[in-house]
């Protein structure tokens, strides 16, 4: 089995889905529901995701490590999408076909610029070379998080290129019930993904941090390991998000031996999120952050430092970590 978070691969949900003409829970504007259906989807089938890992979905924004300028850097998710003219040529078609698979694409016409250092996710098709749109009519891609980038300022606080180190949220070494925070490596995360979390991700589901001293961490795909889940089925799965501790959490991402990942969220059963006290805000922590014990140019303002004065101390939760008042 390739290690969780290893590779880029297409995600697929657990169960077919429907729409519902009704607004949606998880994102703001969208006057529909994407609700799950009680028939397992053929590509977890095919992928055996009764015999897959599950692990926690956590609710961030997608990020890779990958080299750059000769170094590991990070990148931020950033799709090529489609400009004004091909967005309505696309969105008529659909309507009227209600299938996306046959429209046809003019990829070198039909999309917005990106950066010159923007490249294409894996895995996804292509065409005579050109990567090929998604089913929301998207390239999915990256680019790399520049130093003091002001576009990307909070992927850059979680990152020191100098020291080529990152700020993890992982499982403790000793204890994996406890959440350690800890400077990993980036040569170490290579051809990763993870998740970037905090207080201005995502309206901050689980927080961290405060507008004035905000939090952000780091968390690589496939850590948190979901123990004693239920199997794969409609009814077992929705019970276990009612009704366990354990299931306080915005989504499962089961890893199937072939490498597909296949997903489901709590909204695709009309369950909220966020929630109060979710698994991973509710864990204890600790912060396992020196600074002194790496070259690099470490600003006495930056997250790094914060933490660094934190060394060693422990939390019962993940959200009482606080920088006010350092």
């Amino acid at each position: 089995m390739q290690r969780p978070g290893s590779v880029q691969r297409k995600i697929s949900c657990l169960f077919l889905t429907e729409v519902k003409d009704e607004p949606s829970q998880k994102r703001e504007n969208q006057p529909f529901k994407v609700l799950a259906t009680e028939i397992i989807n053929p590509k977890a089938q095919e992928a055996d995701v009764f015999s897959a890992l599950p692990t926690e979905k956590v609710d961030g924004t997608c990020c890779y490590v990958a080299p750059y300028k000769g170094q590991p850097y990070l990148w931020a998710r950033l799709d090529r999408k489609p400009n004004k003219q091909a967005e309505k040529r696309y969105k008529r078609f659909v309507h009227a076909k209600q299938d996306s698979k046959e429209f046809i694409w003019n990829v070198e016409e039909d999309f917005k610029t990106v950066p010159e250092s923007w490249i294409p996710a894996k895995e996804i098709d292509q065409s005579n070379g050109h990567p090929l749109p998604d089913e929301t009519g998207h390239i999915p891609g990256w680019v790399p998080v520049e130093k003091g980038s002001k576009q990307y300022c909070w992927h850059s606080s979680v990152i020191n290129y100098e020291a080529g180190v990152a700020l993890v949220l992982k499982p403790g070494d000793e204890d994996p019930d406890i959440l350690e925070i800890s400077l990993i490596q980036l040569c170490n995360l290579l051809e990763q993904t993870l998740e970037l979390i905090g207080t201005n991700i995502n309206a901050n589901p689980y927080g961290l941090g405060t507008k004035k001293h905000p939090i952000h961490f780091l968390v690589p795909h496939g850590l948190f390991q979901i123990k004693n889940l239920p199997t794969p089925k409609y009814n077992e799965l929705l019970l276990w998000f009612e009704s366990f501790k354990e299931a306080k959490i915005e989504g499962i991402v089961w890893h199937c031996k072939d490498g597909a990942l296949i997903k489901l969220h709590r909204h695709h059963f009309g369950l909220q999120w966020p929630i109060p006290d979710s698994r991973l805000t509710s864990q204890p922590a600790i912060v396992n952050v020196n600074v002194a014990n790496y070259e690099g140019d470490f600003q006495s303002n930056s997250l790094f430092t914060f933490l660094s004065c934190m060394f060693g101390k422990r939390f019962e939760r993940l959200k009482d970590i606080s920088l006010d008042g350092l």
